[in-house]
């Protein structure tokens, strides 16, 4: 749950405003579809105890397009050749009401709720023996599970246009709903819009940004509005006017989109959709709201300042960073065993525990490898290629960082560090977001690295991402930030990839296999499978698949090693041969990470079928044979298509420090730039620098090509 949005645990009483754009279509129809929605939203928080007052628009534009319709079907052929022809709005809002209501009875009736009708104008609120009988009606009303549903009665209103006259009460539905969330005392006023909620510009201009939380001294200078509604009468301005005396009257306001199905229910889950209106908002220092463009452009700034800086210089904050986590580490360890033991109340699985968890010496072993590290030959600038294009030109391909790369990953907090002394070492911005779980072992672990960052360069270069609502926002910024790299959940990685235009780095799934060929060393084989099932089932580079030729099978070889994994508590379950033959549960997927001691076992025929098999179920991680035979080794290694291909190896070495690295950003299957893990250089591009003495092409008449290699 957001933090500025906790309020909405102890709302019940809520008043829900939807907006002619969210009612209607563009052609002035129903949006049949959307009040479903709308009304199996409220069916659902009704049935969970929730009091559901519902103010509505629509009538004027819906009785507008029926009275048009109308019109043309009573005209004469002299009539349609005149100009267009309009209809009066108090016909429209008299026709249209009957048509809206007899929908919202007929939708409420198919969830099987009751609803009611209330027709109010301006004038109905002067009398205080009006305002004493409505809250006692509704009150009524919702002790019934009844939904009272309001609407301007525009029909017999007098009021000319809204907002002319200020002595008004309230002078649309916007001030209405705001009203009546004062009159009925709600705890919460909801206002669905055609967009996601207020923008700092025109939601139509790409630089616009989504308001999260409305601060009345900041925003109410900034914002500009955009266009009035298409259909209804106030648009954004009359909104945020509304919820502007609501929230400071004490009733919390969200303003968000009426088009998504669930964004009533994500408000009240207290997710960050929309914008909030709270009369307490400029008050959360705490709670600073996050602006997902200006962290991404502090962190290129910062970058740019670091790769300025003496090679010398980003050495030395690595060697920093190291000591201060050596020097804190009691401290972290005492925010670490705080979100383990929040995660064992939760009952969250051993797994994740175990990713979570800084074990004695963790620390240690990162500060090592951050000084590992350090110790490399800095990647930035380093000239890959030289070449002599003509007589004193000379053409450089040299090494340099991405810019800014945003990395989602799980509940790993030894993974922050990793990330953030590769970004450094390889002169990159980054921004952070970590699995909430070990959010106090982040915290303290972003603080201490960011607190060795010298002024010059700013501790802005990493930026920690606090809330899951950060995500959308940041993913659209393809202009700032130039590398997305998710570790997490396959689910994680296919939302992300859907949902930006960013390259994205990484890998879904760990199913690891083992494929034990005919020629293996039995006793060998015994070792690599037992090491790479069980040292840390938890881990990405774990087996999950073993395969066994079938002349092991067959002639018992296959037992012992069965017995071993039984042993060692790996709960196995078969392939249709393998189960049969081994007399345990088949396995409902081949495509399954276990990330536990368990695992898949499954027979093939030869090291073609063990590749197929792979191929087919596999993730393109770690895939390993064991076999004596060379030649069907080099099969294997140069068949599968895979990020990482071993011989008589432990899937576990696939690992940024086991492979020299010094540490890894992530493991990545994808196919683009780096693939396995990912060290400096998967952080790293490529730039051109020419040198010449005065060179100019001239339609090449005067230049004289040599593309000389030159030696580095």
């Amino acid at each position: 749950m957001d933090p500025s949005r906790a309020f909405v645990t102890s709302v019940k009483r809520l008043i829900v405003k939807v907006g002619t754009a969210v009612v209607t279509r563009g052609d002035g129809r129903l949006a049949v579809g959307r009040l479903g929605a709308l009304c199996e939203q409220l069916k659902e928080l009704s049935s969970h105890g929730y009091e559901i007052v519902l103010v509505t628009s629509g009538a004027v534009g819906l009785g507008r397009q029926g009275l048009r319709y109308r019109k043309l079907v009573n005209s004469s052929l002299a009539d349609l050749q005149n100009a267009e022809f309009e209809v009066d709005g108090k016909a429209c809002a008299a026709v249209g009401q009957s048509s809206l209501m007899a929908l919202y009875d007929t939708l409420f009736s198919q969830l099987d709720v009751t609803s009611s009708q209330y027709l109010v104008t301006d004038g109905d609120f002067r009398t205080n023996s009006f305002r004493k009988q409505l809250s006692e009606t509704v009150k009524s009303l919702l002790s019934l599970k009844v939904i009272p549903i309001f609407n301007e009665n525009d029909a017999v209103s007098t009021r000319r246009a809204p907002y002319e006259d200020s002595s008004g009460i309230f002078w649309d539905n916007d001030s209405l709903a705001g009203l009546l969330a004062l009159e009925l005392k709600a705890d919460l006023l909801i206002m669905l819009s055609d967009v996601e909620g207020l923008y700092s510009g025109p939601p139509s201009d790409p630089n616009s940004k989504l308001i999260h939380t409305y601060i009345k001294e900041k925003h109410q200078r900034e914002v500009t509005f955009g266009d009035k509604s298409r259909l209804g009468r106030g648009g954004m301005t009359a909104k945020v006017n509304a919820a502007v005396c609501a929230a400071y009257a004490g009733i919390p306001v969200v303003i968000t989109s009426g088009y998504a199905t669930d964004n009533i229910i994500k408000v009240l889950q207290g997710k960050r959709v929309g914008t909030l209106f709270h009369r307490d908002a400029h008050l959360w220092t705490s709670v600073k709201q996050v602006d997902a463009r200006e962290m991404a452009v502090a962190a290129r700034e910062c970058s740019r300042r670091l790769q300025a800086v003496d090679s010398e210089d980003r050495k030395r904050i690595l060697l920093d960073i190291a000591d201060a986590l050596e020097a804190n580490e009691s401290l972290i360890k005492v925010e670490n065993e705080a979100d383990v033991a929040a995660a064992e109340d939760d009952g969250y699985e051993k797994s994740l525990i175990s990713r979570l968890s800084l074990k004695p010496g963790k620390i240690a072993g990162l500060a090592k490898s951050i000084r590992i590290l350090a110790g490399m030959e800095d990647p930035i600038g380093h000239v890959l290629k030289r070449t002599e294009l003509a007589d004193g030109l000379i053409l450089e391909k040299t090494s340099c960082p991405l810019g800014v790369v945003l990395v989602v990953f799980e509940s790993r907090p030894d993974a922050l560090v990793q990330i953030a002394s590769l970004a450094i070492r390889s002169g990159n911005g980054l921004l952070l977001k970590a699995g909430k779980e070990a959010k106090r072992s982040n915290a303290i672990l972003h603080k201490v690295i960011t607190s060795v960052i010298p002024r010059n360069i700013g501790e802005k270069l990493i930026g920690l991402i606090t809330s899951r609502e950060d995500i959308p926002d940041l993913l659209k910024l393809d202009d700032v930030i130039d590398l997305v790299i998710p570790r997490g959940s396959n689910k994680l990685v296919s939302q992300i990839k859907n949902s930006t235009k960013i390259p994205v780095l990484g890998h879904a799934d760990g199913i690891c296999h083992v494929y034990i060929d005919k020629s293996a060393k039995l006793d060998m084989a015994k070792q690599i499978v037992l090491d790479a099932k069980t040292d840390y089932p938890a881990a990405c580079n774990a087996m999950e698949t073993l395969l066994v030729h079938k002349d092991l099978s067959s002639n018992g070889s296959l037992d012992g090693l069965v017995e071993d994994l039984k042993r060692k508590g790996v709960a196995l379950y078969g392939g249709p041969r393998a189960s049969s033959l081994l007399n345990i549960p088949e396995t409902r997927s081949f495509h399954y990470e276990y990330n536990s001691l368990a695992c898949t076992i499954e027979i093939v025929d030869d090291v073609h079928a063990a590749i197929d098999h792979i191929h087919q179920h596999g993730s393109s991680h770690t895939d390993c044979i064991i076999t004596e035979n060379h030649e069907v080794a080099e099969i294997f290694l140069h068949g599968v298509d895979s990020a990482a291909a071993f011989h008589n190896a432990s899937t576990r070495f696939c690992d940024g420090a086991r492979f020299g690295l010094g540490a890894e950003v992530g493991i990545s299957t994808s196919r683009i730039h780096a693939r396995g893990p990912v060290g400096v250089e998967g952080l790293l591009t490529t730039r051109w620098i020419l040198r010449g003495s005065g060179q100019v092409v001239n339609g090449d008449k005067g230049v004289v090509y040599s593309h000389k290699d030159l030696p580095l």
